[in-house]
């Protein structure tokens, strides 16, 4: 059998795997070019690179090459050439031409030169035409045009490789099924040392599916019906039935390997149905197991050594209004928890997504999946232990100055105190002194392992320069007891609000931090605002919340960052709808969705004036959660909200949609509120403000109050 060069097209950057790909399968490799691998093979070689390839996207063999690149200098070269020698007038054909980049050339026209050429010359040599079909032709020849060359050559593949004939339904942005294959290769998949393998984010099953055929033997091109060569002329039915036949016989003998496991899961059911046809479709469905969830339900390993392997939905958005960065936070974060020890392969759209995972990096590479540039992240995911209570340790660096003495044991005391029951209740953000003595009037907030300081503006009696002194000093000590450098503390100062003051930005930096709060990780930003995201007062609120919302639908009113919403969430509900009239907020709580592995679709963001949405709103719940604000006057709004004056208004519209068993939580941090019993007596409303304080207010008792209230 004689040995001829063909050329093995590949997507760009695959072109090492490709010839690599191509020796095992038995061609000898000639020399790479960008999107090419030329090789040498016999005929039965050219068969096995279309059945066995998994990275090619076709395979061509070159016809003619001309040292010329203009359409008049093709159709002389065309017209002379043989074409009988390549199929007969009884076949259709159809011609495809690209230029190389950098090459100014009108394709269509090269192509049509070409096909008139064809015509033209069957006509010479038989008095008729064959015909041409662009859509379903039995022969496709393909022009690349180069600065000083064209070549034609004949497609053995006929449509593109990655068509491998499992894919029965599509998902969104689909992940070509070469490009998986590439990217399964260089994770070193299949091998021996990974016993399992997880798709946390399958979407259509594209890397499940290339992954099943890879570790089974089984050949990519047995499930297609059809390939360019089949009408060639110089076509040998005998060999590759034989070629096909010996496919066959690897694939059953795959099948009765001991497989791994490999493991599906997404929260879209839509795309899950789709995993579930592509993968039946590919006889593959008694090794993959499917399952409908969540990133967040993300399980714990089941073997020692596995691959984590997935293409999240990543965005195209980066920066302040970026959500996908956080969901590969996520992702990082839930494998460190849940699989450690594996390796694991994340496309991510941009580097910085990449980046977020937090995996011991191995490599990285740049790849296009279409008209997509992708990054693919190699890595080693690292156990991390679950976060506790940081311990501060007091820095012994200067004297305490005597007039701070007993700022300095008030915090070394309520420090040690909270510390242990921070540590048994498992907070890691807490109140760690709030106005404990009048001369240091200002509240300290323990995030993490930072410090957010607050200074209540003094009153006008005092002396603004002993104010500021003092307030230096107290920074001084802050620092010392909690041995920290000052940029882990955060300050700022605390006065009345008015109006919209409440919600202006107080700088630009965009900076969050994230903190852990029971089942759930938060997004706090220390200098931008004035709150930081997270009221600490109501964490006991959002536990109970938590504990109380599976298999239940929650409404969050007045919803803020959506905390309340995430700790529903991640309780179990089943919808979660949280209403706000801030935007930026609402972006703020999506974020503290995804950072969480909550996918979107079960969980509504609406921008809206609570009131009015509750006038109009007909949906039911199973429990609601109120916290407004004391006062608002948005500019969003012709109505000013008064929580004293509105909250039977609200109540009563909010207890409208309320459940017959249902539960409704409402809070204020107004002091003076008094809430109208007389209106409300066809509720059952009972006061609940001692059970949702924690350890770290209970000094400070007035700072919410809170109604439990639910259909009398």
């Amino acid at each position: 059998m004689s040995i001829t060069t063909w050329v093995v097209a590949c997507a760009d950057g695959l072109e090492n795997l490709l010839a690599e790909e191509c020796q095992e399968i038995g061609a000898t490799v000639l020399r790479q070019e960008p999107s090419a691998v030329w090789v040498e093979g016999d005929l039965r070689t050219a068969y096995n690179l279309c059945l066995w390839s998994r990275l090619a996207s076709r395979v061509y063999k070159p016809l003619f090459r001309i040292h010329s690149n203009t359409p008049e200098d093709l159709y002389q070269e065309a017209v002379r050439y043989p074409w009988h020698e390549v199929f007969s007038l009884d076949k259709t054909f159809a011609v495809r031409a690209v230029a190389i980049k950098g090459v100014v050339c009108h394709t269509q026209y090269m192509a049509l030169k070409l096909k008139d050429a064809i015509v033209d010359a069957f006509r010479r040599q038989t008095g008729e035409r064959p015909s041409v079909d662009p859509q379903a032709s039995d022969i496709n020849l393909h022009v690349l045009v180069k600065p000083d060359s064209i070549t034609v050559s004949l497609d053995m593949s006929g449509e593109s490789l990655h068509k491998r004939g499992y894919r029965r339904m599509i998902g969104e942005a689909p992940l070509k099924e070469t490009l998986a294959a590439a990217i399964l290769r260089q994770a070193g998949w299949p091998n021996s040392r990974f016993q399992a393998l997880i798709d946390p984010m399958c979407g259509s099953g594209t890397l499940l599916t290339e992954a099943a055929l890879m570790y089974g033997d089984v050949a990519t091109g047995l499930l297609r019906d059809y390939f360019g060569f089949l009408a060639w002329e110089g076509h040998n039915q005998a060999l590759w039935e034989q070629c096909w036949q010996e496919a066959r016989q690897r694939q059953q003998a795959g099948f009765q390997k001991v497989w791994p496991v490999m493991q599906g899961y997404d929260a879209d059911m839509e795309a899950l149905q789709a995993a579930s046809k592509n993968i039946q479709a590919a006889g593959l469905s008694q090794f993959v197991q499917l399952k409908h969830q969540a990133l967040v339900d993300l399980p714990i390993k089941p073997t020692n050594d596995g691959l984590l392997i997935t293409n999240p939905p990543y965005g195209e958005r980066l920066g302040e209004d970026d959500t996908a960065i956080y969901l590969y936070k996520a992702l990082g974060r839930l494998a460190r928890e849940r699989l450690g020890g594996w390796q694991a392969t994340v496309l991510a759209a941009k580097i910085e997504h990449a980046d977020a995972l937090g995996f011991e990096h191995l490599h990285t590479q740049k790849l296009r999946n279409g008209d997509l540039t992708v990054f693919v992240r190699h890595g080693k995911v690292q156990s991390v232990p679950v976060p506790t209570a940081h311990r501060f340790v007091e820095a012994k660096e200067q004297q305490i100055p005597v007039e701070a003495d007993a700022f300095a044991n008030r915090l070394r005391k309520n420090l040690q105190h909270f510390y242990k029951q921070a540590v048994r209740e498992q907070v890691c953000c807490y109140r760690v002194y709030d106005a404990d003595l009048p001369e240091f009037n200002l509240a300290i907030d323990i995030y993490g392992e930072v410090l957010h300081v607050q200074e209540y503006a003094p009153p006008k009696s005092i002396d603004t320069e002993k104010a500021a002194a003092r307030f230096k000093t107290a920074l001084l000590v802050i620092r010392q007891i909690f041995g920290l450098h000052r940029d882990k503390v955060f300050i700022k100062v605390r006065a009345q609000q008015k109006g919209q003051q409440q919600y202006e930005k107080l700088n630009q930096r965009n900076k969050y931090f994230e903190v852990q709060e029971g089942k759930a990780r938060l997004l706090v930003n220390l200098t931008d605002y004035l709150d930081t995201g997270l009221f600490l007062d109501h964490r006991p609120i959002r536990q109970k919340i938590s504990q109380q919302s599976a298999d239940k639908s929650f409404l969050n009113l007045f919803a803020y960052t959506c905390s309340a919403s995430v700790h529903a969430a991640l309780g179990g509900a089943n919808k979660t709808v949280s209403v706000d009239l801030s935007n930026t907020y609402l972006l703020w709580g999506k974020k503290n969705f995804a950072l969480n592995g909550l996918d979107e679709r079960y969980h509504q963001f609406i921008e809206a004036d609570v009131l009015s949405w509750l006038r109009q709103c007909r949906d039911k719940f199973d429990m609601i959660f109120i916290d407004p604000p004391t006062f608002s006057n948005s500019k969003k709004t012709q109505d000013v909200f008064d929580v004293q004056r509105d909250h039977v208004e609200l109540l009563t519209l909010a207890m409208r949609l309320l459940k017959p068993n249902g539960i409704c939580y409402f809070s204020t941090n107004f002091r003076r509120f008094d809430l109208d019993s007389e209106a409300m007596e066809y509720l059952h409303c009972q006061e609940i403000s001692h059970e949702t304080l924690g350890f770290d207010f209970k000094r400070n008792h007035k700072i919410h109050r809170c109604w439990q209230v639910s259909h009398a």
